[in-house]
This record gives C-alpha cells, structure tokens and sequence, in this order.
C-alpha cells in the first residue's frame, strides 16, 4: 500500500462525503477570491498528531496556500498554544475545517492514549502493538496516530500476515492441521508472508512446537504466570505477543515476563478524541464577505 496515495483517496471520499454539491454556507457568504488566515488552536493537553495530514487536505484543496507550522506530530501539546497557521482562500479554510478538525483531533487522541502505553513499557524489552479494531475507511490514520505515539503497527489488514485466530484453528479442524494449511500456502504461492498463530493453552503452545512452521506465536487471555509458563516452552525459538485482557493498570505486570510484545485494540477503540479548533485571523483578512 503505497501511503500518500491512500491518502489522497481518504481526503478525496471525506471531502466529497461533506461538501456533496457544494459548501453552501460558504458559497453564499463569502466572495469566491476572499483570502484569509487561520490558526489551530490547541485546547486540551496531551500529543499532538495529524500536522502532516492538515497541510495534505489544505493542498489538496489549494495547492498553493501557505502552511506555517509552530509544532510537529508527536510533541507535547499544551492548551492555549497554537499548532499552525494557514494561509489560503478563505473557502479552502471554510471547506477544510471539519476534515481538519476531526482527523486531527481523532489522532491526538489515539496517539496520546499510545504514548501512556509505552511510557508504562519503559525499562522493558516488550513493545506495543496495535490491532486491525479501527474504525472503516480511517485505518489509516489510526494506525499513523499510533506511531506517533511511539507504538506499533501490527498487520495492516488481511493481506500483509497471516495470523491463525481461534476461527481459522476450529474451522480448520485443529491448531495443527491450520499451521499446515497455511505454510503449505505461503510456500505453493511464493508468498512473502510471516504467520502467526493464537495459542489459547499452555497445550496449545507444545503443540505449536511440535509443529513448527510459524514465525510468531500470540498467547491470548494467558495470566502473566502463565505467559511465563509459556516462554519457557517456547525457549526463545520464535517471537511472541501477548493479548487480551491487558490494559494500563495490568501491563507492567505482563511485560515483566519478557514477552516480546503486548497487543492492545484499546489504543485506538477506546481513545477519546482531544478539542482543537481552528479560528479564523479576522485582521488578516482580505478580500471580504459579500455585500449585504
């Protein structure tokens, strides 16, 4: 997936989505060739996120505007502060602004829930992954918000890893018979892909080893005690994520056990988007709105 044209595409649907055939409170207040400037103004604490994709829907509207930045993603934002100013016509501002205002303020929040994550990791070798529990068509942009937080990304979606859940194992008619199915896939279709399998049992985990053939194996819903259990069995011979359950008042306890890496779905469901707003700079305005 190539980035910036996803993108593109988000902006493009999500701009088409709001405007639908035409922005008419704007149309019908302000002159089509008014310029004017607005700044992002921060109000809550937490980190900042979504600068990049501010200044991609303001030139995706009108390349030619000016984007002055005072801060960059993964700062430290405080309220009252102010995180950029733009420069353009004043319909491209009016026209931006949700779009602007809801991905950024969705992707603080995401990336300021990430960052109390990794912060609790500090000291240890685990590391945070996210999860495929994102919101349609935003993926993207979530799963960005996470790195700006400093954790991440798992799979992207159902194409970049094959990961056995416990669906795939039962419907398969057993862990072992799914390993097998899907090893002999990568190798009859010279596929570049790692898998990884959900181990729901210490006896799932032996017999894991027995069969071999995967890259990762995930111990989900294990208690720490017993993800150490699991280690042991695992012995160092493949990596290993540790998921369900696990939340910030629990995760120290299961990076303690030297997993290589916790998942959490809640980075991106359960974060709250931050209050940001964009004002307009009324004196520096030029052009006007039209006559009365």
């Amino acid at each position: 997936m190539n980035f910036k044209t996803a993108l593109n595409d988000l902006i493009k649907n999500a701009l088409s989505e709001d405007i639908g055939d035409g922005d008419y409170s704007t149309l019908s207040t302000i002159k089509a060739n008014a310029e004017g400037k607005a700044v992002l103004k921060i109000k809550q604490d937490g980190v900042l996120a979504g600068m990049d994709v501010a200044e991609r829907i303001f030139r995706f509207v009108q390349p030619d505007i000016i984007f002055t930045a005072f801060k960059k993603d993964s700062d430290e934002m405080k309220y009252r502060e102010t995180a950029f100013e733009v420069s353009a016509k004043i319909h491209t501002i009016l026209t931006c602004e949700r779009l602007v205002l809801n991905t950024m303020q969705r992707m603080c929040g995401i990336a300021t829930l990430t960052k109390k994550y990794v912060d609790k990791l500090n000291g240890f070798k685990t590391k945070l992954l996210d999860t495929r529990k994102t919101t349609p068509n935003f993926r993207l942009l979530e799963k960005a918000a996470v790195i700006i937080g400093g954790g991440k990304n798992h799979r992207f979606g159902l194409y970049d890893m094959i990961m056995l859940k416990d669906n795939h194992i039962d419907y398969s008619g057993g862990i072992e018979k799914a390993i097998s199915n899907a090893y002999d896939y990568v190798q009859e279709n010279n596929l570049n892909l790692k898998i990884e399998v959900e181990t729901r049992s210490l006896e799932d985990v032996k017999k894991v080893m027995q069969t071999g053939k995967v890259n990762i194996i995930m111990l989900d819903n294990f208690a720490p005690e017993k993800i150490v259990e699991a280690l042991k069995i695992i012995d160092g011979k493949y990596e290993t994520e540790a998921s369900g359950g696990i939340n910030l008042e629990n995760i120290e306890s299961y990076a303690a056990t030297g997993v290589d890496y916790i998942s959490s779905g809640a980075v991106i469901h359960q974060a709250v988007s931050l209050d940001l707003s964009l004002k307009a700079s009324i004196n520096l305005t030029k052009g006007g709105a039209l006559p009365a």
